[in-house]
């Protein structure tokens, strides 16, 4: 079978870095990886000079602006990043016939539904960073004639999200190994997704060609409190920890209250299971040597 070539924007980030590796672990694609420094997707003449000197079939856009709070003060930076770069990509895709895929985000939605959110519901978004991504969103629909918007969720990986500085796993256990004790919000909900697993699912949509929305998200939800305790029973580290309210940490952008996201339509494309939001966890712990691999995966 031939390969296809594919190229990922934004691939040094913190979901692009697992994407390439994974990619360029199966024989089916041949994977060109192109950071900032490369193109920068706010430039459509850049965007298309890299992209017809490779000519993928594939493009894979995860540069984004992921500062949620930062954005509603830089708005101008957030839509040229988000939104004009995801035009750009999707209007290069449109003259190369190539499949334009979009990573987007669980802030699309206001947070107002009481359960996970599905492909098929409407989106409401309450902060400028979710208005960012949906705005690209509909660029990518409106301008390239095939495309597969990916909805991704608080999103933890090896790299960490460098415009974040890290992630929150990283930032519990930073804290409770100083001894700190811990206050941490319990009525957002959330659905906790591990870089790899979403790589691996974008992957397999990938070789089964399929197109439009889909979530990608590991199953199941929880708080931030939840996953916090949750990370600490794991690596058995005693800290004082107790819940909060989002009230008592305002923040320049508003959050969705839920932003738990489901799919409606994965298994019945990629045919395959999607791991929970604990095994996630363990994974990642694994990985980054929090934890001794365990011959079974379980986490309660």
């Amino acid at each position: 079978m031939a390969t296809k070539r594919i190229a990922i924007f934004g691939s040094t980030g913190q979901l692009g870095t697992d994407l390439v590796e994974v990619l360029l672990g199966s024989q089916s694609f041949e994977v060109f990886p192109l950071s900032h420094q490369d193109a920068d997707c706010a430039d459509a003449e850049a965007v298309r000079k890299v992209l017809l000197a490779t000519c993928p079939q594939i493009v894979i856009n995860c540069a984004a602006f992921v500062r949620v709070d930062d954005c509603e003060d830089r708005v101008e930076e957030a839509f040229r990043v988000n939104a004009i770069g995801a035009f750009n990509i999707a209007k290069s895709c449109a003259e190369l016939d190539a499949l334009c895929v979009y990573v987007s985000t669980d802030y699309v939605f206001d947070g107002s539904k009481a359960t996970p959110y599905v492909e098929s519901d409407s989106t409401l978004p309450i902060n400028v960073y979710g208005t960012s991504k949906l705005a690209g969103e509909l660029f990518v629909r409106q301008t390239a004639p095939r495309w597969l918007i990916v909805r991704v969720a608080s999103l933890f990986g090896k790299t960490g999200a460098r415009g974040k500085g890290g992630n929150f796993i990283e930032t519990i256990l930073s804290k409770a190994r100083q001894g700190e004790t811990l206050k941490v919000v319990d009525d957002i909900r959330i659905s906790p997704s591990y870089t790899r697993d979403a790589a691996v699912i974008i992957g397999q949509l990938l070789a089964k060609n399929a197109t439009g929305i889909v979530h990608a998200a590991n199953t199941g939800s929880c708080t931030w409190y939840e996953l916090a305790r949750s990370v600490l029973a794991t690596c058995d580290i005693s800290a004082q920890i107790s819940p909060t309210t989002s009230d008592c940490y305002p923040t320049r952008a508003r959050r969705p209250k839920n932003s738990a996201l489901e799919s409606e339509r994965l298994a019945g494309i990629s045919g395959f299971f999607v791991p929970t939001w604990q095994d996630g966890l363990m994974s990642y712990l694994v990985e980054k040597g929090h934890v001794a691999s365990p011959k079974s995966a379980t986490v309660h």
